[in-house]
Order: C-alpha cells, then structure tokens, then sequence
C-alpha cells in the first residue's frame, strides 16, 4: 500500500504553519514548524513496510497544478491530512477534489478541531476516517493494518461502513512513546523546517513529551489532542540527541513538547546532557513557576540557550481565568532567573481577552516593553486570542455569547480578525496593540544591546533574521482587519 503523509495547497493572506501550530496565523515571513507527530506517523509506516511519501506543499510552495500533477504520478492508495479550525473547510473541498481525480483513494484526518467535532467532517465532507486525539501516528498505522485485515481498530476512530458513520468511541492516551522509533528525517524532509529562533545551523526539533503536564490552560488547543501528559524517558531523547548530532552534525535542537519535563526528569536529562559531553545549543517550552535558582545553572551547563515562556498577560485575574497556574511575579522572577544562568527569554503573549478591557491589554504591552527594555527578554511574540473548538475558552465563550462569528464560521478564525466581543474597545484596537508588542523591539536601547552582544558572524546573521522576523510580524498585522 502506498501512503502519502500530505500538506496540500491552502488559500489565504500568505502562508499558514499547520504542523505543532498551536495559534494559527497566516504568515507572510512564515516559519515552517516540523510536524512531529506526522513524522513519527511516515516513519512507523515505513517501518513496518509500506511505501510512504511526505508532501508538505506549503513549506514547498506547490501550487494546487503541481499538487494535482504529484497525486497523479504517485497515485497513492491512501491520504493523510492534518487540519485545524480555520481551514477546516477548505480541507473538506480538497478531499471532494482528490476524490474526483483518485476515486479509489482512502482519506484520513487528524487534528483538533476534528477532535472536537468528528461528526461535522463526516457529514460534510467525504472523509473516510477522522483519527481523534494526538496519537495520530499510532492511529494512522492502526488504520492501515485494519484495511489489510491484520488488526482491530483502537479507540478514537471515525468511519464509514455500508453507508453508516461509526465510531470506536474516546480515544485513549495509552501509546508508549518510549517504542517510538527515531524520526526518518530524510524520508520527512527535515531541511524544510525552522523557526526564526534557530541560531545554529543545522538545527532540528525533537519532540520528547506530549503534550504539558500542567494541561490545564483553558485556551490551548492541544489539552484537546493531549488531556493527560506523557513523555519518553530522559535517556530516550539523549540517544535521539547523540544520533542526530552525529548522522546530521546537528548544532541546536528545539524539543516542541508543549511544556519540557520539570523535577527529577530534567535533572537527569541535564545530567546526560553533561555527561556525554553533547555540545550542542538547546531550546524548549516552559514555565516560569518551573525555573528556579537550583536548575537554572544546570539547565546552562547543559547547553539550554532559550527557553519559551507563555505570559499570556500581565493581569492576574486573567492568568487565573485561564487557569495558568501561574502569578503575574513569576513573570519577571522566571525572566531574571534564566537571564543571571545565562539562558535566553522568549515570551509569548496574547492580547484580546474578552473579560479584559482596554487598560487591561495595554498593561501587558507595558510589561513586554519593561521585560525587553530591562534585558530581561531577549524575543517575543504576539498573537490574537482565538477560542478553538473543544477548548473550555470556547465552551465558555459560547455560554456567555463572547463570539462574534456564529459556530461553522471557521475562516474566521484565523487572527485576521479578533473573534471575540469587546466591551470597550473596537476589534482594531486588539490588532493595533499586538502590533505596538511587536514594536516594543524598536528601542534604541534594546537594539543597542543586540548590537553590542554581537561576537560572531553567527550572532550577526541571527540579529539579522530576527529583524526581519519583527518586521514581517508588524506587516502582518497592518494587514490585518478589525
């Protein structure tokens, strides 16, 4: 059986990043993040003896022509896509249109928001199976063997059978990440894929836990996919490291889990680290309430450059809203901590609360331009609040009718435009100070410290790319829409 792991064409106001996109944004400076999870799903296929092609037409730029023209020459017996809130409709559009040139042809979709409303794909599209929750890879294999008669389906499967819907009901969390294989990084095309926060290059992500052990955010769309957190042993990922650095002579490494392991794991994974002498720059997710004076130095010694902090927002009552667990000082407590061991501050933030008024969100741009003008930061990012479909924020945003988009307006949902309801302040307003975040980089004092930490050509081409990254961010949002 031939199977095709596929991004395929999308339309839009630049370029979206679906893979381990937990925002979805279109980018015209865009970042293209691995998709892991597929990854891990066409390297298990390949292993197990199927015939596997990677088709990532928006980290590519395929047109829908030179698509069409690759599923005629591939002709592939089955199609994975992976599908998120904003395009979710487009995707339905690409399947009729796929099935009209391979009538033959198997889909499949996985994602969230499918995760959410299975139900809504299969009555709307020609979908032949939707995988619910994260563990995509484990599914999609599962599937392949039940359509040759090898196995059972598992749980968390939608399907047609006789013209019937049917499901195998909740999926469950019970995959041993430890028995996943390295990533067949060839097979996926790992050249296509990074971030503006890679410094060294060449540069890669692993991918070690699933998905937050705090898991509570009420706005995070992977508590969706990943209600209850898992992660593979501290020794697994150093084996990963070890080969990576030596098939790939990798340099620096981002490990996407959704927040990295915290306590005895990560004391062991620094240790490791050490101990086999990787020297390589590392960067990850994490919390502030996680960092403290004890592991910091560690983590350093380690080799951890950066790490990517969510402040989300400077006001408490809205950090307890969002059931972050976290207190607005921890915010700059964390910053300092990292920065005196000598690690890298990435913040992200989010503005466009629908609880919190207009004094409120420019609280938190105070606060980004404190951290940055402190040197307390070193990068940030800013994106529009949006409630996802199976998120408690979108639950509650329909209790309390915040949305201003009816349910199935899913286009909309894509940060263009502010999907919640203000009380005093114009949709505009919410895009104008994600902007204004953005611009906090645009001090003379902050861009003097870039200047003077410059000791290498390396430094200067990241100095460089960041720049640009800002300034893509910033027309991004002058494109944007109220």
């Amino acid at each position: 059986m031939k199977i095709m792991i596929s991004y395929p064409p999308l339309k839009g106001e630049g370029y979206p990043t679906l893979g381990q996109n937990r925002q979805f944004q279109w980018f015209h400076n865009p970042s293209y993040i691995y998709p892991m999870v597929p990854a891990y799903a066409a390297t298990l296929l390949k292993i197990s003896g199927y015939d596997v092609i990677w088709n990532d037409s928006i980290a590519e730029k395929l047109s829908w022509e030179e698509y069409v023209k690759l599923l005629e020459k591939e002709k592939p017996d089955l199609i994975f896509y992976e599908t998120k809130t904003p395009v979710v409709k487009q995707h339905w559009q690409i399947i009729e249109k796929v099935k009209s040139i391979l009538p033959y042809i198997k889909i499949v979709l996985a994602g969230d928001h499918v995760t959410a409303m299975p139900q809504e794909s299969m009555l709307n599209s020609k979908i032949d199976f939707i995988l619910t929750g994260g563990d995509y890879d484990f599914l999609l294999l599962n599937i392949v063997k039940w359509i040759e008669k090898k196995e059972n389906l598992e749980p968390g499967i939608w399907y047609r059978e006789n013209g019937e819907i049917k499901n195998t009901g909740i999926f469950k969390l019970n995959h041993d990440l430890n028995k996943l294989p390295f990533i067949d990084r060839d097979l996926t095309k790992w050249k296509l894929y990074g971030e503006k926060f890679f410094k060294y290059s060449p540069y890669t992500y692993t991918m070690i836990g699933r998905d937050c052990p705090w898991a509570k955010c009420t706005f995070c769309s992977w508590t969706t996919l990943y209600p209850n957190f898992r992660v593979g042993s501290p020794e697994k990922l150093l084996d990963e490291i070890g080969f990576l650095i030596q098939k790939y002579g990798i340099r620096e490494i981002f490990d996407d889990t959704g927040t990295f392991p915290k306590g005895e794991w990560l004391k062991k994974f620094c240790e490791g680290m050490i101990e086999r002498k990787y020297n390589i720059s590392f960067m990850a997710n994490f919390r502030f309430d996680y960092i403290n004076e004890e592991i910091a130095p560690l983590m350093k010694k380690a080799g951890f450059r950066l790490l990517k902090f969510g402040l989300e927002s400077a006001n408490q009552k809205t950090l307890d809203r969002l059931c972050k667990g976290t207190k607005v000082e921890d915010i700059e407590k964390g910053c300092r901590i990292a920065k005196n061991a000598g690690i890298g501050v990435h913040l992200t933030i989010m503005v466009g609360y629908p609880w919190e008024t207009k004094d409120d969100a420019l609280r938190t741009l105070d606060l980004a331009k404190k951290l940055l003008d402190k040197g307390l930061a070193d990068m940030l990012q800013s994106t529009v609040v949006i409630a996802y479909p199976g998120t408690p924020l979108y639950r509650q945003a329909v209790e309390n009718n915040w949305l201003r988009f009816s349910e199935g307006e899913w286009e909309k949902f894509d940060m263009t435009y502010p999907v919640f309801k203000f009380s005093d302040m114009k949709p505009e307003e919410i895009m104008k100070i994600c902007d204004e975040i953005y611009k906090a980089f645009i001090t003379p004092r902050f861009i003097m410290r870039q200047i003077l930490s410059i000791r290498s050509f390396e430094d200067f081409a990241f100095l460089f790319k960041a720049a640009k990254a800002v300034i893509g961010h910033i027309l991004d949002f002058m494109r944007k829409k109220g």
